[in-house]
């Protein structure tokens, strides 16, 4: 599986920004597609999750510091995944990383996601 992150950039507080996780080369039915981040001096902390089984659906999570300002939204026929970043601050100036795996329980832990894409960078000033 590969995955692709896009849609980072400069911005200056309140403003928006959608960033874009493309997966090729999934074949499972079941899956958690997460977002994370780091900034500078800071370790990776989770940002949100969908994930997606035949018999639970579409489910999604935040952390505390994304409720209400981020949306996570997937289409499966195109194997993407979103995030809809507003009211953007400065602390939220990260490297944006998407990452997958089969499992969809445990979402919120960075350890026992599969693949990783390259990270893409979000910059917020005040």
């Amino acid at each position: 599986v590969q995955l692709q992150a896009s849609g980072g950039g400069l911005v200056q507080a309140g403003g928006s920004l959608r960033l874009t996780c493309a997966a090729s080369g999934r074949t499972s039915s079941s899956y958690a597609m997460g977002w994370f981040r780091q900034a500078p001096g800071k370790e990776r902390e989770f940002v949100a999750a969908i994930t997606w089984t035949t018999w639970t659906g579409l489910n999604t999570y935040y952390a505390d510091s994304a409720k209400g300002r981020f949306t996570i939204s997937g289409d499966n026929a195109k194997n993407t995944v979103y995030l809809q970043m507003n009211s953007l601050k400065p602390e939220d100036t990260a490297l944006y990383y998407c990452a997958t795996k089969k499992d969809p329980s445990g979402i919120r832990r960075e350890r026992g996601y599969d693949y990783w894409g390259q990270g893409t960078l979000v910059t917020v000033s005040s």
